[in-house]
């Protein structure tokens, strides 16, 4: 647990021993553990138009790679969608080649994108989100109980708005967060939820059309 890493580490008795035991735990070596350590300054903040234009052209490849983003290994892909494990592993090794995971010794997975990853403000996979699930989204009446929809309305100085802004960017790190911490649970026990955050200057064309 987190608090018994942390006495751990307050007591001065990690030992290298010890380090080794948790990393054969968890299947890696200490040179992969290492390696993981240094990568992560290194990881993406987005991709280049030409790897989200790679993503989109293949539906399959997309599912894999939102798969793989969000820590699924290849036999829990396998064993929810309709693919087999060389077809699965054959996708993998495309998103090895795009640099967007690394597809390591025993069909482990490393993410090569940070954890504020964001896609391209005007980019393919946004274009394809605007077109083909934006409106799945929203789709639904947002009653059940693991849904929520709210839309607000407000007039802000500029202070204001940056405070506004800055709430919303520490919300989606916390979004991020949650979603690392509920990774332990079991697949059985989590559930994929999309978060919409979205905030612009607006007004009703029917006020602007009253507007002198």
């Amino acid at each position: 647990s987190e608090p018994s890493v942390k006495r751990l580490f307050a007591s001065g008795r990690f030992t290298i021993e010890r380090l080794v035991q948790i990393c054969n735990l968890l299947g890696y070596t200490v040179a992969e553990l290492s390696r993981e350590a240094l990568s992560e300054s290194h990881r993406l903040s987005t991709l280049t138009e030409r790897q989200e234009r790679e993503l989109i052209s293949d539906h399959k490849l997309l599912l894999i790679a939102v798969c793989a983003l969000n820590h699924w290994a290849p036999d829990e892909i396998v064993a929810l969608y309709k693919l087999s494990m060389p077809e699965c592993i054959k996708y993998l090794l495309k998103l090895d080649k795009l640099h967007i995971i690394n597809l390591l010794p025993g069909n482990r997975i490393r993410i090569n994108v940070a954890r504020d990853f964001d896609w391209l403000p005007f980019g393919p996979i946004r274009q394809y989100f605007k077109q083909k699930g934006i409106g799945e989204f929203l789709h639904s009446d947002f009653i059940d109980s693991d849904e929520s929809m709210t839309f607000l309305h407000g007039m802000f100085t500029d202070h204001a708005l940056v405070q506004i802004q800055d709430e919303l960017r520490k919300l989606r790190l916390k979004f991020a967060e949650l979603h690392e911490a509920s990774l332990s649970a079991p697949m059985n026990k989590r559930h994929g939820h999309g978060f919409l955050l979205a905030m612009r200057s607006w007004e009703p064309v029917e006020f602007a059309k009253l507007r002198r």
